[in-house]
């Protein structure tokens, strides 16, 4: 460890910043650009990352680790205990007084804090929550917060921070039990999961506490009910989709099942006597057994700490992330994993981050063509498909096709597979069949169920909408009539999406080193 007896802020800040470039709960510049005479602006890699808001627009926030010190030795991560780097941790004065100067000059509307573990998790929350405090009390600060919570410190620590970020987020890091005992010994999946049900019911509990109607609930909630409204549910299994009325079991290491470990009702949990938390500079958390969310502790904390009711309990929701390729699982694994989550924790994102050996530790894997973007780009292409498109992890994937095609994204392969679904007549398909025609987003379709009313819609029209149709060509007519003669064949339309694409340099070196061709997939060199 490299330790410093002083380190200004400007140390600290570029230490801390770069130290959390790997969590990719939003998008860093990546880019290191210096100012030059006669030219407006320059650009750092870390410390400053884009999010969007809900109006789409393109944000800025400081992303930055409140301390990189951290007791846990996951071997995936630059910042373990066994890693000799240097080290640094903010003081929750300093990150205030580093938030509002960015903030007041115009660099960032909003901050992205997360942390190592000092000392211990309950320690380490202990100090977020006191910075949240007081950037929200003394500095009144109404920004953009990220908040995340450390797993394994006290539900009433998790609850005292929740009320004082707009979002909060678990990284569940790795999809399964075993990638967990292996990677990240100090972690458990209960101990992940815990804070995410906590925050689960705090965010549903808050809306009702403090009068909100609707919420903001998750892209895949609403998808899911708004199928149901159009009487949908057997559909392509939409059945599936709609999130239970009870509550549900947390996830076990299968991706899929649930676990008989459930969370207990507050009448049966043991309340256990503790001594008052003191977070610091004159705040304290009340006494109260050490509950998951339940309802009691949440109320006599509200009133305690007299949060204003117009902002609520993480309002924006939470998030998680997972590592990918550090691990053996297939992508089938992944985002059964994801969907379980959107169903049972009402997920706003899940996050996917191509694993980088930063250790360059043998015992981890070292591809050779560098981290797995292609295969991260498809998870999230597939995450869009889940929480907008009302499709399932059993269609996109199964366990005898347990991984993404590299040259169609999720939805063209879907669609080649199940050619029986096509071709759609535009002026007759609902809203959730447009959905599934590749070319036709979930705007166009909105914009074809309009414009049809007024309407014959042809090619043309369809263009102008934002039908993609070097895509959509394959799979529609048009009264009718499609766009020049088409067969309904697997693999002739397979070999001519393909050529449409614009593939990926690194794609194109995929095959055993070499240019790809037609002929290493024999279905498409027999196509005519």
């Amino acid at each position: 460890m490299v330790l410093k007896e002083a380190m200004s802020m400007e140390e600290k800040l570029g230490i801390l910043a770069d130290a959390a470039k790997y969590d990719v709960a939003c998008t860093s510049s990546g880019m290191q650009r210096e100012g030059k005479k006669g030219e407006i602006g320059n650009s750092i890699a870390a410390g400053i990352c884009h999010s969007f808001s809900a109006d789409g627009r393109c944000i800025s926030l400081l992303k930055v680790l409140f301390t990189n010190e951290c007791i846990f030795d996951c071997k995936y991560c630059i910042n373990r205990s066994s890693n000799d780097v240097p080290r640094a941790s903010f003081t929750p004065r300093e990150l205030c007084e580093l938030t509002m100067g960015f903030y007041k000059r115009n660099y960032i509307e909003g901050l992205f804090l997360s942390s190592g573990i000092l000392h211990t998790p309950d320690y380490t929350m202990n100090l977020i929550g006191q910075t949240l405090r007081m950037l929200r009390e003394e500095y009144h600060f109404r920004g953009y917060i990220h908040c995340k919570a450390i797993p394994g410190a006290d539900p009433s620590l998790i609850e005292f921070a929740g009320w004082y970020a707009d979002r909060m987020s678990v990284n569940l890091e790795l999809p399964t039990n075993e990638g967990l005992r292996s990677l990240a010994p100090n972690k458990t999946r209960k101990n992940i999961l815990m804070p995410m049900r906590q925050i689960q019911d705090g965010i549903s509990e808050s809306r009702e506490l403090l009068g909100f109607r609707g919420g903001n609930r998750s892209a895949y909630w609403f998808t899911a009910q708004a199928a149901k409204r159009a009487g949908l549910e057997q559909r392509f299994g939409y059945e599936e989709m709609l999130p239970e009325k009870k509550k549900e079991p947390l996830l076990t290491e299968q991706s899929t099942e649930v676990s008989s470990v459930q969370l207990q009702s507050a009448s049966a949990r043991e309340t256990k006597k503790k001594d008052t938390t003191t977070v610091g500079e004159g705040i304290q958390l009340p006494e109260q057994s050490s509950g998951y969310g339940v309802r009691a502790p949440r109320l006599s904390l509200l009133n305690e700490i007299g949060a204003p009711s117009g902002r609520g309990f993480a309002a924006a929701g939470q998030s998680t992330q997972m590592i990918i390729g550090a691990t053996p699982e297939t992508d089938f694994q992944l985002v059964s994993v994801a969907e379980a989550l959107y169903r049972k924790f009402d997920l706003k994102r899940v996050f996917y981050s191509a694993f980088v050996n930063v250790n360059q530790d043998t015992t981890l894997p070292m591809p050779s063509g560098g981290p797995q973007l292609l295969r991260e780009h498809r998870l999230y292409q597939a995450d869009f498909l889940m929480r907008y498109y009302g499709f399932r992890a059993g269609e996109l994937l199964t366990e005898k096709n347990p991984n993404f095609n590299p040259v169609l994204d999720p939805k063209c392969d879907w669609a080649v597979r199940h050619l029986e679904y096509f071709p759609v007549e535009i002026m007759q398909a609902d809203y959730f069949l447009l959905l599934r025609v590749p070319g036709i987003g979930a705007k166009s379709a909105r914009r074809i169920v309009e414009a049809r009313k007024h309407g014959r819609l042809g090619f043309e029209e369809l263009k102008k909408i934002g039908v993609v149709l070097k895509r959509a060509q394959y799979f529609i007519t048009c009264n009718g009539t499609t766009l020049g003669t088409i067969p309904m064949n697997e693999s002739y339309i397979s070999k001519h999406l393909m050529l449409g694409e614009k593939l990926p340099k690194n794609l194109m070196e995929a095959v055993n080193g070499r240019q790809m061709t037609l002929f290493d997939f024999p279905d498409f060199a027999s196509a005519g």
